[in-house]
């Protein structure tokens, strides 16, 4: 791709948007995309880093959201879905060797187009696989992120779901024998399930207007996990519960956490809040895994809880 964004009638760019691709320091190409401020006064930019399967095009409503409320935003694709290159050779395959790779993408992110077009002071905003990945990125935030917001972060699985304690063995086997790139947890490529039981948002018309932007441009989805992103993933949420790391992090965060989401542990959520020095909790009742796809009355309480943690947010 050549970093283009792409709309549909229900989701149009917002004005004003920049996009291009910006090479990493392996080759690999992410996509990005920043917007101006809509509103008064000017409070700064909020960088958002997407989920597993997320991409730019999904957030244009939350980023006029912010622009209305006087913040720029900055987003770009996680490397190997979205816009940004692809990992193997069969695109459709969620692919990641470690975590750490992506989280190593925030540090030429902001160097190259926050801080030099981007108006401070700088905030973050994660849902899912992205909050995840910024906890790895705490390191290239500090002294440069004045406050984080992390929704339905990945740190754990449910414990009705295919969890993380059966899938690790299976994924670390195949990753050993060089069959890493096989999907796990009945994976398959790309596709767009119906409205009905899914487990990521309750609004059918959000839903709806995703689907649209999948289907029209297919281009853009992914399909299922592979074993090694499996693999990766358990690495990575090890890694952010050592007591050593938890003890670095200084950034004041907030978890939200959705109260009937099935993609992600909320427990887990609960239980890694409580160990932050910095952390505060917010739990959306009977909302599901895509916090800011959700209906009104549980996407509300999201944005009530950004106003009250950002500094100028009303």
């Amino acid at each position: 791709m050549d970093g283009s964004l792409f709309e549909t009638p229900d989701n149009p760019v917002p004005g004003g948007a920049v996009s291009g691709m910006l090479t990493m320091p392996d080759g690999k190409r992410i996509r990005y995309a920043r917007f101006p401020a809509t509103g008064r006064p000017l409070l700064g930019t909020v960088v958002i880093v997407p989920g597993r399967n997320d991409f730019i095009e999904k957030y244009f409503e939350t980023i006029r959201d912010l622009g209305a409320r006087g913040f720029g935003a900055a987003i770009f694709d996680l490397r190997g879905q979205g816009g940004s290159d692809r990992l193997l050779h069969d695109p459709n395959r969620g692919f990641i060797a470690d975590f750490q790779d992506y989280a190593n993408d925030l540090g030429p992110f902001f160097d190259d187009v926050v801080l030099p077009d981007c108006r401070g002071p700088y905030y973050l905003l994660a849902h899912s696989t992205g909050a995840l990945v910024s906890l790895l990125a705490t390191r290239h935030l500090y002294n440069r992120v004045e406050r984080m917001v992390l929704l339905a972060p990945l740190l754990g699985f449910p414990g009705q779901s295919y969890t993380m304690r059966k899938a690790a063995p299976i994924s670390s086997f195949l990753h050993a024998i060089g069959l890493g790139s096989m999907y796990v947890h009945g994976g398959k490529p790309n596709g767009v399930p119906p409205f009905a039981g899914n487990p990521l948002t309750s609004d059918p018309q959000r839903y709806k207007r995703n689907a649209e932007i999948a289907t029209t441009h297919p281009a853009l989805c992914i399909g299922g996990v592979t074993a090694t992103w499996v693999r990766a993933a358990g690495e990575a949420i090890t890694r952010v519960n050592d007591p050593e790391f938890l003890a670095r992090i200084r950034i004041p965060m907030l978890l939200v956490g959705a109260g009937d989401d099935t993609v992600v542990s909320t427990p887990a959520i609960e239980e890694y809040a409580r160990k932050l020095r910095t952390g505060s909790l917010v739990v959306v009742d009977g909302a599901r895994h895509e916090l800011l796809q959700e209906a009104d009355v549980f996407r509300e309480q999201v944005l009530a809880a950004f106003d009250a943690f950002i500094p100028g947010s009303e």
